[in-house]
């Protein structure tokens, strides 16, 4: 067959056809470049020819400006109310008509097509909703609830439409809701169900019937609660309770991208937002895949059944498939990564390329795959207007097709396609093969397992490479493991992935350093997500979980607690972003600030407590991992607090002037002291904190139960304290020690800047002044921050007697050390210790306190690097001594770090780098005159 020879047979029958419509303006054809747009037209879409002969005046202006602007809706009223079905026809066949010109012509991308066959479909809904609307309320009247307000119906738009990338021919998936319970206020009263329902299928009909002019819009209403054999419309609490009690997996799909297109878009908004619990779950949700492979394999069967392999939106590599690829992606995290929750699939993919959930390339060609595959879906449809996803089997049709993309043949398109095609197959089995990767495990282990509690010898678990003491002990514990509730009352699927993942704990825990233990540690896990059944998903979806998961809890007992006692750090073993580059500052504070969003007190404290236990975590795992070093992660740890801290102020601040109001002029802040002021918090250290308030004399707040600003103040330090140990959902932030404050347990809770500074002017002991080496703001109002820093600094700088001095310090260490260094066989007491990390910081802080009035350089660092650093440069520490000291400092920084993260005590053998480390300290003491032993 002469392909070319037919395109020329369609555009001269086109043209002639117009010019039949036309007739004495048929002129318009003949213009510049008239002929070359419309033989482009003809040979892509019969609908738009059809469209132009039964509308010739669409014909100049397209000719004119190439249809730059949308076409107006109908106007549709009481007056004209028979010719609503036609007017919405032609409405919708001239602007379709525009779309297919634009497109073919390259004057609109793919995207502006979507775009705008999108705004087709609302601007339609939404004139035939307030023109029906109308009609019911002079028939009806409106529908009122119990208070009397007007309630609306809300039209709810899914699937491509919600996403606002509806495709050229396509239906349009809607659900009807009305937010209350009511009846209408006419003459003929219904009440809201019966009055929505006759409301909704009165749309459904206008759009829909099939008339002289065709349809407007196919309509589908199957996707709401109960599918075909539900009601129309339901109340909002119904299908609240429907979504909480019934709700699907495949409708968790489809109200990802639900949106208003029609009625009561506030009170629809309200609803989306509601259900979002039920779309995004709140915890990492691999279970989701499930639902996707069931979904998938219903497809395909669809498509195998059919046999239209060359369906390109149901067909393997097609358009579905990056759907449900980023749908499901994006139902697996965005609980808990808002940025993810997006209705539209480009700007999904991008988000999930953003959260290092699919590899930049990946996204690229996922995106070049989809704009590819929905450009030739759409013009698939543009031929007839038909809804079809199949590749056409006649060779005209596939002619038309490939010239009006601009290929030189089919069988160029198919090469094309094929490539995308197979790319997008490539990644859609990636993401559903990756259970099969797991690592292989013996089959005794596995038959073992599957044996429990009642067979199954421990003789394998010595095979395994179990010792034989531990062999029973471990069989012991995984017996009664397994006849716990939890596990008998697993549901077939659950239990299936038990069955997968708990073998490989086993074949893994066997080399372990402390295998037992490890076991333990693992079962207390698994025991806690058994109740979250997504995270025994996710670790037998994600092999490299399991395999991280594991290597952490055979090294870090501290890590192991936190993962069993809050399973939501699952995410940071699959998390990217926890093995790169880790948060600055200022993200911390950002990242802890986002808290402050929560609407109320209790879900704020909760959001805090699950971003610091996720930041202190990544920090941890860093430490653990050695890609970074402990100092590094020490200060990490101190920024991470000084945010919580800062966010607890300012939620406590709420609370304190919602109860009494505000004192105009006063002041707050919290000093942090110890290893928190000097940038060295451990993991999971307390935190040593003193208040300070500055207001005028005879202060009060303003609220209805005013109080003076002692009270006021004293009442807002206790409940930031109460706040920071508040045990919520997702832990407790920090415990908090107060007993550095002024005169310690018998002094105020807060001092007044005033009476701050006479103490430490007049009172203070000189370990109190050790102690103000290291602290520092922490949180509060910058200026009284600043006033304490003079106060400190007065306290630091003035001159000593040398003598007193270093007998008060000696004096103090010795006793120190007497009552709290627990070296001995055990082990050397890295802290307390003879040339351990208290000395090194009794020694910083003799040399501050007794040359920093000559040098006042001295008084600005406060961690311990920076403190050496100080010295070196003012020629108090010389250079070889203050390196000595720094590597010391690390050694044990680091060495104390590791013992914290797995539970251990800070009592370390015997080692070279210790050995130097201690011995650095102890040469300080001794050049600088201080006795070793406080004698």
């Amino acid at each position: 067959m002469d392909h070319h020879a037919c395109l020329e047979t369609i555009v001269q029958r086109a043209s002639s056809r117009l010019r039949d419509a036309l007739g004495d303006d048929a002129g318009a054809l003949d213009a510049d470049g008239a002929a070359g747009r419309l033989r482009q037209i003809a040979v892509a879409s019969d609908f738009a020819i059809d469209t132009l002969a039964r509308q010739p005046g669409l014909v100049p202006r397209l000719l004119g400006d190439d249809g730059a602007e949308p076409l107006p809706p109908p106007a549709l009223h009481q007056d004209n109310r028979a010719e609503w079905p036609r007017l919405l026809r032609r409405y919708r066949a001239a602007e379709s008509t525009r779309l297919i010109w634009r497109d073919v012509l390259g004057l609109d991308d793919v995207d502006a097509t979507l775009a705008g066959t999108t705004r087709l479909a609302d601007a339609c809904l939404q004139t035939a909703l307030t023109a029906l609307e109308a009609e019911f309320v002079q028939r009806h009247g409106s529908v009122r609830d119990a208070d009397g307000d007007v309630v609306r119906l809300v039209v709810f738009g899914l699937g491509k439409l919600g996403g606002e990338e509806l495709n050229f021919s396509s239906d349009v998936d809607l659900v009807y809701g009305y937010a209350r319970n009511g009846e209408s206020d006419g003459a003929r009263p219904l009440a809201a169900e019966q009055y929505f329902a006759r409301l909704g299928q009165a749309l459904a009909k206008l759009l829909d019937e099939v008339t002289a002019d065709g349809f407007c819009h196919r309509v589908d209403l199957r996707l709401r609660p109960f599918g075909g054999a539900g009601r129309v419309a339901l109340s909002f609490a119904a299908m609240e309770h429907y979504f909480q009690r019934e709700g699907r997996d495949w409708e968790r799909y489809a109200w990802q991208k639900a949106r208003v297109v029609a009625g009561d878009s506030a009170a629809g908004a309200r609803l989306i937002d509601t259900l979002r619990p039920f779309v995004y779950r709140r915890y990492l949700d691999y279970g989701a895949l499930d639902g996707l492979r069931d979904m998938k394999a219903a497809i395909a069967a669809e498509v195998a059944r059919k046999a239209h392999e060359g369906d390109i939106k149901r067909g393997a590599g097609g358009i579905r498939e990056i759907e449900f690829l980023a749908q499901v992606l994006q139902l697996i995290r965005g609980g808990r990564e808002p940025a993810l929750r997006e209705r539209r699939l480009q700007p999904a993919l991008r988000a999930l390329r953003d959260a290092r959930q699919i590899p930049p390339e990946s996204a690229e060609a996922l995106v070049a795959a989809y704009r590819f595959l929905r450009r030739l879906e759409n013009r698939l449809q543009m031929l007839r207007d038909a809804q079809t996803h199949v590749l056409p089997a006649d060779p005209l049709e596939r002619a038309r097709i490939a010239a009006g993309l601009g290929y030189a043949d089919w069988e160029a398109l198919l090469e094309v396609l094929g490539g995308h095609r197979a790319r997008v197959a490539q990644e859609f089995e990636a993401l559903l093969a990756q259970r099969r990767q797991q690592p292989a495990v013996d089959s005794d282990i596995a038959g073992y397992w599957r044996a429990l509690p009642d067979d199954g010898d421990a003789a394998v678990l010595v095979a395994a490479g179990f010792a034989d003491m531990e062999a029973d002990a471990v069989d012991a514990t995984l017996r009664d493991f397994v006849r716990s509730p939890n596990v008998r009352e697993l549901a077939d699927g659950a239990r299936a992935r038990l069955d997968r993942v708990m073998p490989v704990l086993l074949q893994a825990s066997a080399p372990a350093d402390r295998p037992l233990l490890a076991v333990r540690r693992l079962l207390a896990l698994v025991q806690n997500i058994l109740r979250r059944t997504s995270y025994l998903a996710l670790l037998d979806e994600q092999p490299q979980a399991l395999a991280r998961l594991i290597d952490l809890v055979t090294r870090s007992a501290f890590l192991a607690e936190r993962v069993a006692a809050h399973p939501l750090l699952l995410d940071e073993l699959l998390d990217a972003r926890a093995e790169g580059p880790l948060p600055s500052r200022a993200q911390l504070a950002a990242a802890c600030r986002a808290a402050l969003k929560r609407g109320d007190l209790e879900a704020a404290l909760f959001a805090l407590n699950e971003t610091r236990q996720t930041l202190s975590f990544r920090i941890a795992l860093a430490t653990l991992d050695n890609r970074q070093q402990a100092q590094d992660s020490a200060r990490q740890l101190a920024w991470l607090a000084d945010a919580t801290v800062a966010v607890v102020l300012e939620l406590a601040q709420r609370e304190m002037r919602a109860a009494h109001g505000a004192i105009d002029g006063a002041r707050f802040a919290v000093l942090g002291y110890g290893s928190l002021g000097g940038e060295e918090l451990g993991i999971g250290s307390d935190l040593d904190l003193v208040f300070l308030y500055d207001a005028p004399a005879d202060a009060q707040s303003n609220g209805a139960r005013a109080l003076d600003a002692t009270r006021w103040f004293a009442r807002l330090a206790q409940k930031v304290v109460a706040l920071l140990g508040t045990a919520t959902g997702a832990g407790q932030l920090y415990e908090v020690d107060i007993r550095l404050r002024p005169d310690g347990a018998s002094g105020l809770l807060v001092s007044s800047l005033a009476s701050y500074g006479e103490y430490q002017r007049t009172r203070a002991w000189t370990w109190e002044h050790q102690a103000l080496v290291r602290a520092r703001c922490v949180a509060g109002d910058d200026s009284l921050c600043a006033d304490f820093e003079r106060v400190r600094e007065r306290a630091l700088a003035r001159p000593r007697d040398a003598g007193k001095l270093r007998d008060d310090i000696a004096g103090m260490r010795a006793k120190m050390r007497a009552e709290l260094d627990r070296s001995g066989k055990a082990g050397f007491d890295l802290k307390q210790g003879e040339g351990g990390l208290v000395d090194l910081e009794f020694l910083l802080q003799y040399l501050v306190l007794r040359k920093a009035h000559a040098h006042p350089a001295l008084l600005r660092p406060r961690a311990t690097p920076a403190l050496l650093e100080a010295l070196r440069e003012a020629g108090l520490v010389d250079a070889g001594t203050a390196d000595a000291l720094t590597r010391a400092h690390a050694t044990l920084l680091a060495l104390g770090l590791g013992r914290t993260l797995d539970r251990r005590p800070r009592l370390v053998p015997d080692s070279e780098p210790m050995a130097a480390a201690r011995a650095a300290i102890r040469s300080a003491w001794q050049q600088l005159g201080l006795p070793a032993r406080g004698e």
